[in-house]
Parts: structure tokens; sequence; C-alpha cells
């Protein structure tokens, strides 16, 4: 989850910082003049929207080491670290994927995540919490569930979905501005005050609903993920490693301060839930079977 909330949070804050940056420079305006240019308007949302995700991906590993301080292996020194790096590398080996880095970070909860810019240029950590309340198969599960999310480039396709979905957000955002500038506030002078103001709340709603596309594929990735996992291991462990989880803590809420990356947040059938519950994954491996 922890990923999935640092790259949502980047890249809000760079396309508002970017939409801010066009309207100061007036670039919006420019699209404006003479009309609502629908051509122009899908180039500029499109520059805004990808801007926002694309470089959220480039920065993944790097906030996500800094946001969760993630301690890099580099030479193991605990005989568990050499288990840990013999297990990213050989799992790593089966996906057809180089080698990520492999890292722990200090949380009493059991999480684990996976990230990075493309396949072969990524981070894999887990938390203390997790070595903590797993056995090596159930920590070897939950390895196999974060490479497979890493050879399904994950991050990537998430990228692309936010990109569009942002396009869509900027592009609508800005047409319900104009018609209500120009209906209601009966402005043909180019953009008033109604303009910036309706497409800035239009934004913001529109930005709700792309919120709850995201995160129907980052449901559907787990279950891919899982898929993944059961066959670098096997799908007993698999379903293991979430049994565990289901016995350390209940579903916690997308706004919990602790996010489960490798579990459940939210509330059952939530929209807003990054991951679906840990039954219905459960019952999906053991179907599987």
């Amino acid at each position: 989850m922890m990923r999935i909330f640092l790259f949502l949070a980047t890249n809000l804050a760079i396309l508002v910082v970017i939409s801010v940056a066009f309207r100061l420079f007036g670039i919006d305006g420019v699209v404006q003049q003479g009309g609502l240019d629908m051509g122009a308007l899908l180039l500029m949302a499109a520059i805004i929207g990808f801007s926002g995700s694309l470089i959220s991906l480039f920065l993944s590993k790097t906030l996500a080491k800094h946001g969760m301080r993630v301690q890099i292996i580099e030479q193991p020194s605990t005989p568990f670290e050499q288990w840990l790096l013999e297990t990213v590398a050989r799992q790593s080996e089966r996906a057809g994927i180089r080698m990520p880095e492999v890292g722990i970070f200090d949380s009493p909860q059991p999480n684990a995540f996976a990230t990075g810019w493309n396949r072969n240029d990524a981070l894999v950590a887990v938390s203390t919490g997790l070595l903590q309340h797993m056995n090596k198969q159930e920590v070897e599960a939950v390895v196999g569930h974060e490479i497979s999310h890493v050879a399904n480039g994950d991050m990537v396709t998430l990228a692309l979905i936010q990109g569009v979905v942002n396009t869509f957000v900027v592009f609508l955002a800005r047409i319900i501005g104009h018609t209500v500038d120009r209906v209601i506030f009966k402005n043909e002078e180019g953009p008033g005050i109604g303009y910036f103001v309706v497409s800035i709340i239009a934004e913001i709603l529109l930005s709700v609903l792309a919120t709850m596309i995201v995160m129907w594929f980052s449901r559907y990735r787990e279950f891919r993920a899982d898929a993944g996992g059961a066959a670098l291991t096997s799908r007993r462990q698999m379903a293991d490693a979430l049994r565990a989880l289901q016995r350390v803590h209940e579903p916690q809420d997308l706004q919990a301060k602790e996010f489960a990356a490798f579990g459940i947040s939210g509330k059952i059938g939530s929209l807003f839930s990054s991951h679906p519950p840990l039954e219905r994954r459960i019952a999906a491996l053991e179907q599987a079977g």
C-alpha cells in the first residue's frame, strides 16, 4: 500500500504544481482564446496529466527509500539477510528480471513492497514486523508476491493508467469550467474567474472518480501478484502468508497511520481500497488449485 500512497501523493502534488504553473503563465488562457480549442486543450491536459504520473514513477524508488527509511542490504550482516538476498536472487532469476535492490525497514506491522521505474531497476523491501510475525516459508511467499509485481510491470502500468485518467480529469475540468463561465457567468471575453474557480472544483471532484479507477487496477493486480507468488513458491505457502496477515491484524482504513503494503487497506468492498479482502485472495488461490 505504501508505494501506491507515495505514488499517488507525489503525482497529485506534481499535478497541482504544473496546473498552477500553466495558469500563472497564461497557457490556460491561450487555449481559451477565440473559443475552446479541443485539440490544444487535449494536448495541454496530456502534458499536465502524464507529467505528474511519469515523474512520480521515476522518483518512486527514491521516495520509497527515504519515506520508509529503508536500509539497503549491500553486504549481509546476518544469516537471515544472506537468506533473504539469496531468496530474492533465486526468484528474480525465475521471473526473468534483474535482481532488485533488497532492503529492510523498521515497522511493527507485517509490510512489504516493491517499486521502481522498470522491472530491471526495482526495490523489494520487507518490514521488521513481517520478519517477526512470519516464518521463512511465509516470508518467501511474500517476496514472491512482490517479485511478481516487478515482473508484471505493475508500477509502469499504474503510471500509464494514472496518466490517462489525469489527462481526462484536466480535460473535462476545463470543459466544465469553460461551459459554466460562458453559460452561467455570460463571459465572452476569454477565461474569467468563473472558469478558474469551477475548473479547480471540477478537477478535485473528478480526481476522486479517477482514484477509484486507479484503485480498481490496484486490487486487480493483487490477484495476479498472488498467483505469481504461488508460482514462485506454492499455493499453500502463498495462502499461509495471507492467513498470517489475518492473524496479525484486522483490516485497516485507507487513512490509517500504518499502510500494509502486502495486506488489505480500507473497508471490505471499498472503492478506494488498494487491496481486495484477504479472504477473497485466499479463495482465489484455493480455486486456482
